[in-house]
Protein backbone atom coordinates (compact mmCIF):
# COMPACT_ATOMS: atom_id res chain seq x y z
CA UNK A 1 0.00 0.00 0.00
CA UNK A 2 1.11 3.79 -0.60
CA UNK A 3 0.22 6.51 1.64
CA UNK A 4 0.64 10.02 0.69
CA UNK A 5 1.07 12.16 3.89
CA UNK A 6 1.10 16.10 3.72
CA UNK A 7 2.65 17.58 6.17
CA UNK A 8 1.13 21.64 8.48
CA UNK A 9 2.52 24.35 9.21
CA UNK A 10 5.84 23.83 11.34
CA UNK A 11 7.94 23.28 8.10
CA UNK A 12 8.22 27.07 7.22
CA UNK A 13 11.55 28.20 6.38
CA UNK A 14 12.32 30.80 3.64
CA UNK A 15 13.37 29.29 0.41
CA UNK A 16 11.19 26.19 0.81
CA UNK A 17 9.52 25.08 -2.52
CA UNK A 18 12.76 25.78 -4.51
CA UNK A 19 13.11 22.98 -5.60
CA UNK A 20 10.31 21.97 -6.41
CA UNK A 21 9.83 24.98 -8.88
CA UNK A 22 12.60 23.91 -10.86
CA UNK A 23 10.30 21.41 -12.40
CA UNK A 24 7.93 22.98 -14.94
CA UNK A 25 4.28 21.58 -13.40
CA UNK A 26 5.01 22.97 -9.30
CA UNK A 27 5.60 26.29 -11.05
CA UNK A 28 2.62 26.40 -12.55
CA UNK A 29 0.97 25.46 -9.14
CA UNK A 30 2.57 28.09 -7.92
CA UNK A 31 1.50 31.10 -10.35
CA UNK A 32 -1.90 29.56 -9.71
CA UNK A 33 -1.63 30.06 -6.64
CA UNK A 34 -0.82 33.92 -6.71
CA UNK A 35 -3.23 34.26 -8.61
CA UNK A 36 -6.09 32.86 -6.38
CA UNK A 37 -4.59 33.53 -3.27
CA UNK A 38 -4.48 37.36 -1.77
CA UNK A 39 -0.78 36.85 -0.67
CA UNK A 40 1.69 36.32 -3.58
CA UNK A 41 2.84 33.16 -2.10
CA UNK A 42 5.88 32.70 -4.06
CA UNK A 43 7.55 35.62 -3.31
CA UNK A 44 6.98 34.57 0.66
CA UNK A 45 7.82 31.97 0.09
CA UNK A 46 11.87 32.56 -1.73
CA UNK A 47 12.42 35.43 -0.15
CA UNK A 48 10.60 36.16 2.89
CA UNK A 49 10.54 38.27 5.51
CA UNK A 50 10.15 35.21 7.61
CA UNK A 51 8.13 37.36 10.15
CA UNK A 52 5.55 37.71 7.25
CA UNK A 53 6.12 33.88 6.21
CA UNK A 54 5.60 32.59 9.69
CA UNK A 55 2.30 34.62 10.17
CA UNK A 56 -0.32 32.39 10.86
CA UNK A 57 -2.55 33.57 7.39
CA UNK A 58 0.26 33.41 5.16
CA UNK A 59 1.63 30.04 6.74
CA UNK A 60 -1.37 27.78 6.05
CA UNK A 61 -1.25 29.03 2.44
CA UNK A 62 2.48 28.64 1.89
CA UNK A 63 2.58 25.12 3.17
CA UNK A 64 -0.42 24.15 1.04
CA UNK A 65 0.78 25.06 -1.98
CA UNK A 66 4.13 23.36 -1.44
CA UNK A 67 2.57 20.33 -1.34
CA UNK A 68 0.22 20.90 -4.02
CA UNK A 69 2.93 21.29 -6.00
CA UNK A 70 4.90 18.43 -4.88
CA UNK A 71 1.37 16.49 -5.48
CA UNK A 72 1.76 17.78 -9.16
CA UNK A 73 5.42 16.61 -9.61
CA UNK A 74 3.95 12.87 -8.40
CA UNK A 75 1.19 13.09 -10.37
CA UNK A 76 3.03 14.09 -13.64
CA UNK A 77 5.21 11.02 -13.23
CA UNK A 78 1.68 8.56 -12.85
CA UNK A 79 2.15 7.91 -9.18
CA UNK A 80 -1.34 7.36 -7.52
CA UNK A 81 -1.67 6.84 -3.80
CA UNK A 82 -3.37 4.04 -1.84
CA UNK A 83 -4.58 6.21 0.54
CA UNK A 84 -4.10 9.99 2.21
CA UNK A 85 -3.58 11.71 5.02
CA UNK A 86 -2.38 15.40 6.11
CA UNK A 87 -1.14 16.77 9.50
CA UNK A 88 -3.26 19.56 10.77
CA UNK A 89 -3.92 21.91 7.93
CA UNK A 90 -2.13 19.36 5.89
CA UNK A 91 -5.30 17.62 5.93
CA UNK A 92 -6.89 20.32 3.23
CA UNK A 93 -3.92 18.92 0.57
CA UNK A 94 -4.73 15.38 1.66
CA UNK A 95 -8.20 16.37 0.51
CA UNK A 96 -7.44 17.61 -2.80
CA UNK A 97 -5.27 14.98 -3.41
CA UNK A 98 -8.09 12.18 -2.61
CA UNK A 99 -10.16 14.06 -5.37
CA UNK A 100 -12.77 15.95 -2.65
CA UNK A 101 -11.56 19.50 -3.25
CA UNK A 102 -10.36 20.85 -6.72
CA UNK A 103 -7.33 23.60 -6.45
CA UNK A 104 -9.76 26.78 -6.58
CA UNK A 105 -11.58 25.29 -3.61
CA UNK A 106 -8.40 24.02 -1.75
CA UNK A 107 -6.91 26.83 -1.66
CA UNK A 108 -9.88 29.09 -0.93
CA UNK A 109 -10.27 26.91 2.66
CA UNK A 110 -6.84 27.01 3.80
CA UNK A 111 -6.82 30.95 2.88
CA UNK A 112 -10.11 31.33 4.71
CA UNK A 113 -8.93 28.52 7.63
CA UNK A 114 -5.58 30.82 8.63
CA UNK A 115 -7.16 34.16 8.06
CA UNK A 116 -10.11 32.65 11.03
CA UNK A 117 -7.40 31.39 12.84
CA UNK A 118 -5.67 34.38 12.92
CA UNK A 119 -8.28 36.36 13.66
CA UNK A 120 -8.97 34.59 17.27
CA UNK A 121 -6.74 37.05 19.78
CA UNK A 122 -3.49 35.54 20.22
CA UNK A 123 -4.73 34.67 23.64
CA UNK A 124 -3.38 31.19 23.71
CA UNK A 125 0.02 28.86 22.75
CA UNK A 126 0.89 25.95 22.33
CA UNK A 127 4.24 24.32 23.29
CA UNK A 128 5.53 20.64 22.77
CA UNK A 129 6.51 17.85 25.23
CA UNK A 130 8.87 15.10 24.51
CA UNK A 131 10.35 11.90 26.46
CA UNK A 132 6.37 11.88 28.23
CA UNK A 133 3.86 9.44 27.41
CA UNK A 134 1.07 11.37 25.86
CA UNK A 135 -0.86 9.23 29.51
CA UNK A 136 1.02 11.30 31.52
CA UNK A 137 0.83 14.62 29.54
CA UNK A 138 -2.69 14.08 29.55
CA UNK A 139 -2.93 14.31 33.33
CA UNK A 140 -0.81 16.68 34.12
CA UNK A 141 -3.24 18.50 31.33
CA UNK A 142 -5.97 18.02 33.01
CA UNK A 143 -4.36 19.33 36.38
CA UNK A 144 -3.48 22.73 35.15
CA UNK A 145 -6.54 23.63 32.81
CA UNK A 146 -9.81 25.30 34.31
CA UNK A 147 -12.99 26.05 32.70
CA UNK A 148 -11.59 29.50 32.31
CA UNK A 149 -7.75 28.42 31.04
CA UNK A 150 -8.39 25.23 29.32
CA UNK A 151 -5.69 23.26 28.12
CA UNK A 152 -5.42 20.29 26.24
CA UNK A 153 -3.75 17.73 24.36
CA UNK A 154 -3.42 19.59 20.62
CA UNK A 155 -1.73 17.15 18.94
CA UNK A 156 -0.89 13.72 19.59
CA UNK A 157 2.43 13.04 16.71
CA UNK A 158 3.79 10.33 18.70
CA UNK A 159 3.42 8.34 21.69
CA UNK A 160 6.35 10.41 23.51
CA UNK A 161 5.76 13.14 21.14
CA UNK A 162 2.69 15.90 22.03
CA UNK A 163 1.27 19.53 21.37
CA UNK A 164 0.10 20.99 24.33
CA UNK A 165 -2.58 24.13 23.54
CA UNK A 166 -4.55 26.20 25.80
CA UNK A 167 -4.31 29.33 27.74
CA UNK A 168 -0.97 30.54 28.27
CA UNK A 169 -1.52 30.80 31.88
CA UNK A 170 -2.59 26.98 32.30
CA UNK A 171 0.78 26.45 29.76
CA UNK A 172 2.77 27.89 32.47
CA UNK A 173 1.32 25.86 35.58
CA UNK A 174 1.45 22.64 32.85
CA UNK A 175 5.47 23.67 32.32
CA UNK A 176 6.62 24.28 36.37
CA UNK A 177 4.05 20.61 36.53
CA UNK A 178 6.53 19.12 33.79
CA UNK A 179 9.79 20.08 35.48
CA UNK A 180 12.50 18.00 34.19
CA UNK A 181 10.76 14.70 33.33
CA UNK A 182 10.19 15.91 30.07
CA UNK A 183 11.76 18.29 27.24
CA UNK A 184 9.30 21.76 26.95
CA UNK A 185 9.86 23.32 23.89
CA UNK A 186 7.48 26.90 22.88
CA UNK A 187 6.01 26.12 19.31
CA UNK A 188 6.29 29.44 17.24
CA UNK A 189 2.15 30.09 16.29
CA UNK A 190 0.08 33.29 17.03
CA UNK A 191 -2.15 31.13 19.15
CA UNK A 192 -3.91 27.49 20.55
CA UNK A 193 -4.80 25.63 17.39
CA UNK A 194 -6.62 22.64 17.83
CA UNK A 195 -8.38 23.60 21.10
CA UNK A 196 -11.22 25.58 22.78
CA UNK A 197 -9.94 28.60 22.43
CA UNK A 198 -10.12 28.31 18.66
CA UNK A 199 -14.03 28.54 19.17
CA UNK A 200 -14.97 31.67 17.95
CA UNK A 201 -13.88 30.82 14.61
CA UNK A 202 -15.57 27.42 14.90
CA UNK A 203 -19.17 28.87 13.49
CA UNK A 204 -17.48 30.82 10.94
CA UNK A 205 -15.31 27.76 9.52
CA UNK A 206 -18.25 25.22 9.37
CA UNK A 207 -19.73 27.70 7.11
CA UNK A 208 -16.80 28.17 5.02
CA UNK A 209 -16.92 24.06 4.87
CA UNK A 210 -20.44 23.00 4.43
CA UNK A 211 -20.45 26.15 1.38
CA UNK A 212 -17.48 24.76 -0.56
CA UNK A 213 -18.14 22.48 -3.12
CA UNK A 214 -16.83 18.39 -2.48
CA UNK A 215 -16.79 15.46 -3.99
CA UNK A 216 -16.80 11.80 -2.65
CA UNK A 217 -12.87 10.69 -2.10
CA UNK A 218 -11.64 8.58 -4.64
CA UNK A 219 -9.40 6.65 -2.03
CA UNK A 220 -9.92 6.62 1.58
CA UNK A 221 -8.74 9.62 3.58
CA UNK A 222 -7.64 9.59 7.00
CA UNK A 223 -9.15 12.47 9.25
CA UNK A 224 -7.15 13.87 12.10
CA UNK A 225 -9.56 13.87 14.66
CA UNK A 226 -11.38 10.19 13.79
CA UNK A 227 -7.53 8.37 12.95
CA UNK A 228 -9.90 5.69 10.63
CA UNK A 229 -10.02 5.64 6.98
CA UNK A 230 -12.74 6.80 5.03
CA UNK A 231 -14.30 7.59 1.67
CA UNK A 232 -17.84 9.25 3.40
CA UNK A 233 -18.07 12.50 2.28
CA UNK A 234 -19.95 13.60 5.17
CA UNK A 235 -17.84 12.03 7.67
CA UNK A 236 -14.74 13.92 5.78
CA UNK A 237 -16.63 17.38 5.74
CA UNK A 238 -17.56 16.95 9.42
CA UNK A 239 -14.02 15.62 10.52
CA UNK A 240 -12.44 18.62 8.77
CA UNK A 241 -15.11 21.08 10.20
CA UNK A 242 -14.22 19.37 13.80
CA UNK A 243 -10.38 19.94 13.50
CA UNK A 244 -10.50 23.16 14.74
CA UNK A 245 -10.98 23.15 17.99
CA UNK A 246 -10.11 18.98 18.60
CA UNK A 247 -6.97 16.93 18.53
CA UNK A 248 -4.63 15.43 15.99
CA UNK A 249 -4.34 12.16 16.47
CA UNK A 250 -1.65 11.59 14.51
CA UNK A 251 0.13 8.48 16.42
CA UNK A 252 -3.64 7.10 15.54
CA UNK A 253 -3.35 7.83 12.13
CA UNK A 254 0.40 6.08 11.51
CA UNK A 255 -0.45 2.91 13.47
CA UNK A 256 -3.46 2.81 10.88
CA UNK A 257 -1.21 2.29 8.08
CA UNK A 258 1.84 0.41 9.99
CA UNK A 259 3.94 -1.32 7.24
CA UNK A 260 2.81 0.56 4.81
CA UNK A 261 5.42 2.94 1.45
CA UNK A 262 4.82 6.46 2.73
CA UNK A 263 5.90 9.38 1.01
CA UNK A 264 5.65 12.68 2.85
CA UNK A 265 4.69 15.02 0.16
CA UNK A 266 5.77 18.53 0.48
CA UNK A 267 9.19 20.45 1.05
CA UNK A 268 9.28 18.81 4.39
CA UNK A 269 10.94 15.61 6.22
CA UNK A 270 8.76 16.59 9.44
CA UNK A 271 6.36 13.57 9.42
CA UNK A 272 9.07 11.42 7.72
CA UNK A 273 11.35 11.77 11.36
CA UNK A 274 8.30 11.06 13.53
CA UNK A 275 8.21 8.06 11.70
CA UNK A 276 11.43 6.51 12.14
CA UNK A 277 11.97 3.22 14.02
CA UNK A 278 8.49 2.43 13.24
CA UNK A 279 7.87 -0.73 10.93
CA UNK A 280 6.41 2.09 8.34
CA UNK A 281 8.74 3.45 5.29
CA UNK A 282 8.27 6.95 4.50
CA UNK A 283 10.60 9.15 2.67
CA UNK A 284 9.95 12.80 1.71
CA UNK A 285 9.57 14.71 -1.76
CA UNK A 286 12.60 16.71 -0.37
CA UNK A 287 14.80 14.04 -1.27
CA UNK A 288 13.12 12.77 -4.80
CA UNK A 289 15.15 10.64 -5.93
CA UNK A 290 14.69 8.48 -2.97
CA UNK A 291 11.03 9.29 -2.59
CA UNK A 292 10.45 8.02 -6.73
CA UNK A 293 12.29 4.99 -5.63
CA UNK A 294 9.46 4.29 -2.22
CA UNK A 295 6.88 5.21 -4.70
CA UNK A 296 8.08 2.69 -7.17
CA UNK A 297 8.04 -0.28 -4.30
CA UNK A 298 5.24 1.08 -3.01
CA UNK A 299 3.16 0.82 -6.34
CA UNK A 300 4.78 -2.63 -6.90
Amino acid sequence: MLAFLFPGQGTLRVGMGARLRARKVAAEVFAQADELLPTPISTLCSSGPTSALIATENAQPAVTVCNLAALAVLAEEGHQPDLVAGHSVGEISALHAAGVLDLAGTLRLVSTRARLMAECGGLGGMIAVRGLAVEKVSALVAEASTAEEPLVVGLENARDNVVVSGAKAAIERFTEAVGSAGQVRKVEVSDAFHSPLMQPAAQRWAEAVRAEPMSPPRIPVIPNVTAEPTTDLDVVRDALIAQLTQRVRWAETMDRIEGASCVEVGDSKTLTALLRGTPTKCVSMVDPSVARKIVRDGAA
